[in-house]
């Protein structure tokens, strides 16, 4: 237990590769770097930790990020990157809501920009909000809606990382549905 009363978020290798990163829902593999986000116990007294892989944390949870890294070493591998995508995240917040794309397996859901129906096996990109430490599912918009609701394009490189359950070719389809 750390003396300060307020735990600092921090960087630090796995212990044991049994904890889940937060934003993608994938095991920390022992040994690799992850973000620990320090949050108050909603049960009890303390506090709790919730583990991200540095690319999730950059995506996801850009401002905790950023604040663990000021106390970070200068030469932490891949930090240019991580600054970069969490400073592009904390410029357009919508963005920090992706998590990731999937073909629609019925009719049912309606896109949050245009209000429309998505169709069957169209492409759609899932949305979470992160309230109270932990994200919950927030609709669907159309792909090509992307630009009216995020106010860019280009985020494939943000979809593609939290669609990791997308075989080869489905991410070869989705690059070309983006223009890419």
């Amino acid at each position: 237990m750390r003396d300060n009363p307020r735990m600092p978020h921090v960087i630090e290798p796995a212990a044991s590769g049994r904890a889940k990163c937060r934003g993608c829902g994938q095991a920390l593999p022992k040994g690799e770097l992850r973000l620990g986000e320090a949050l108050p116990n909603p049960f009890g007294e303390g506090e709790v930790t919730h583990w991200f892989h540095l690319a999730c944390a950059a995506y996801k949870r850009p401002g905790v990020l950023l604040e663990a890294l000021s106390g970070a070493p200068a030469e932490l591998p891949g930090r240019e990157s991580l600054e970069r995508i969490a400073r592009a995240m904390l410029e357009q917040h919508r963005l920090q809501r992706i998590d990731g794309a999937e073909r629609a397996p019925s009719g049912q859901a309606k896109c949050r920009q245009c209000k429309e129906a998505i169709e069957k096996g169209a492409w759609r990109i899932r949305l979470v909000f992160h309230e109270e430490g932990t994200f919950s599912p927030g609709g669907f918009i159309h792909l090509a809606c992307r630009k009216a609701y995020f106010e860019r394009e280009e985020i494939l490189e943000q979809l593609l990382h939290f669609s990791r359950a997308l075989a080869a070719d489905e991410r070869a389809a989705l690059r070309e549905a983006m223009g890419g």
